[in-house]
């Protein structure tokens, strides 16, 4: 199945969970990630049983705190 990670399209396995994308795409600091499937939030408690599906479009976002 074809899928967009980052605006990259990208021929996947099916049955493909956002867990094991965020191993097989080598994401920085998995712990911290936020994950969009489709512009929709995934909550990271549920990344295992988020099974991704022909079309879905995934973005990684990291958010920063900061400032003064």
């Amino acid at each position: 199945m074809i899928i967009t990670v980052a605006g990259v399209k990208k021929e996947v396995s099916d049955g493909l969970t956002v867990s094991q994308l965020i191993i097989d795409e080598n994401v920085e600091t998995p712990q911290y990630v936020t994950v969009t499937v489709n512009d929709d939030f995934v909550k990271s408690g549920q990344f295992e049983e988020t099974v991704l599906k022909d079309g879905d479009s995934v973005e990684f976002l990291y958010f920063m705190g900061g400032g003064q």
